[in-house]
This record gives structure tokens, sequence and C-alpha cells, in this order.
């Protein structure tokens, strides 16, 4: 079944005088339980694919559309919606509400839900078990360290099981074992609930835990990786060689 669709997406900023082709007509298509990997250069067009994936910036041309729904032409009020209840995200530096509990971060996209406080706080449970943020709960972000801010913002991703969930470099702020930790969580979540992800990576060890891996380059699709049978270490080093013929993946 597939989740999002998109048809020739083109983004261009400037006006007529100073006019920059971020991306050039890139059709793509993911699979629901698929967990995808962007990698491209500083420059590529990776994240501003991304955004307009997302909903977060309007493409200049093109259709994408996210469970058979198309919108792009949707006014904002629907897209606030529209995103509230379909999409989840995970950002590099974390956007959680410093005023706010853990519990209380990760229950804010059920906050438009007419679920019972007992059914919420039992999402909670079932989420930040999972994440292993079960004892966290009443702290605020200003007491927990990066590597668990950033698996409560995978479970405020995931609480409300959305249809397709997009992180932006989830692991950029991390030191090794909390990244490592994170991307094992998100595979597991990718595999026991055949949860959607689609992630921008510069690192290629975070692009070795997804079961595709696209590289953009000069706002185009270059090639893309599957994993399928092989072993993490051989997607690893088939995105390595990758990155040298690229001349190296960075930014």
């Amino acid at each position: 079944m597939v989740i999002l669709e998109a048809k020739k997406v083109r983004k261009v900023y400037g006006n007529k005088f100073n006019r920059q082709e971020v991306l050039k007509g890139i059709n793509l298509r993911v699979e629901k339980g698929e967990f995808v990997g962007i990698m491209g250069a500083s420059g590529s067009g990776k994240t501003t694919l991304l955004n307009v994936l997302s909903s977060i910036d309007q493409l200049s041309d093109g259709e994408i559309e996210i469970e058979g729904q198309q919108f792009t032409g949707m006014k904002e009020k629907q897209l606030a919606e529209f995103r509230k209840r379909h999409l989840g995200f995970i950002f590099q530096e974390y956007n959680l509400l410093d005023t706010l509990t853990v519990k209380e971060n990760v229950l804010l996209p059920l906050s438009i839900r007419k679920l019972s406080k007992r059914a919420a706080l039992a999402k909670f449970q079932e989420i930040a078990t999972e994440l292993g943020i079960e004892q966290l709960g009443d702290k605020y972000p200003g007491e927990i360290s990066g590597g668990q801010k950033q698996r409560t913002s995978a479970a405020r991703a995931f609480v409300h099981e959305p249809s397709l969930i997009f992180a932006d470099e989830p692991t950029g702020a991390l030191d090794s074992k909390s990244a490592s930790d994170l991307l094992g969580k998100l595979n597991h979540m990718n595999v026991k609930h055949a949860a959607t992800i689609v992630m921008v990576t510069h690192d290629p060890v975070a692009a070795s835990y997804c079961s595709r891996v696209i590289f953009i380059k000069d706002g185009q699709i270059y090639t893309q990786l599957h994993k399928g049978e092989e072993s993490r270490q051989t997607l690893l080093n088939d995105i390595m060689k990758t990155q040298g013929v690229l001349g190296g993946v960075q930014g």
C-alpha cells in the first residue's frame, strides 16, 4: 500500500532575476511500513525535499499525496488539521516545550482527540515503555539528557499512530551511544508496528538502519539502495561506496 506519492515535485526559490531551482521534478513513492533514508551533499535538496513532502514548505509545482489525500491545495487551517491527524515529526533540536513535563509533551498530539484521561495515560505508558522513557514522565526537558529528549520527541511523534513520520537529522545532536539507542528504537517501532518513517540524515550509520536509502544530487534522485535480505553492515558498506562515487555526502 502506497502511503506517500510525489509526482514531478519542483521547488524554486527567488524571483525571475535570481532564481534557484532546488528540486527538479522528483518522483517518489513510499510504501506502508518502509523506513526510508534520504541522503545527499549539502545543498543537494534533501532537506527541502523533506520539508515539501511533510507540508512544512510549499512546493512550486507537482503533486504530493499522503494516504490518497492531496494536501498541496489545502488552506492553512485544513493543512494544520491534516498534520495533526496524519503526520508525526522528529526534529534535530527536539522541539519540546520546556514548561511541560515529558508526559505532557508526549501527549500533546492526543489533545485534539476525545480520549479519556485513562486512555491517554495508557497510550503514554505503552509508547514510553517501548522507547525507554517510562520513568521520566514527571521530569521537565531541562532535567533530562539529549538522548532522552530525542526519545521523548520520538514518543510524541508515534503516540497518535500517524500515517507517516518525518525525521530531520534526528541523531544530529546526539553522541554515538545515544544515536545508536535512538535508531534501534526507531527500527523497533518500524518493525513491530509497521510505522512508516522518512528520515533525512548525513550519517551513513544512521542510514544503515533504513530499508531503503535514496541519494539526492543537484535536486534529483541520483540512485537508491534497497536493504532487502542484506545485513545492516552490508548496507552500510554500500552506502559508503555510493558516497564515495558522489564525492562524499556531507551536511
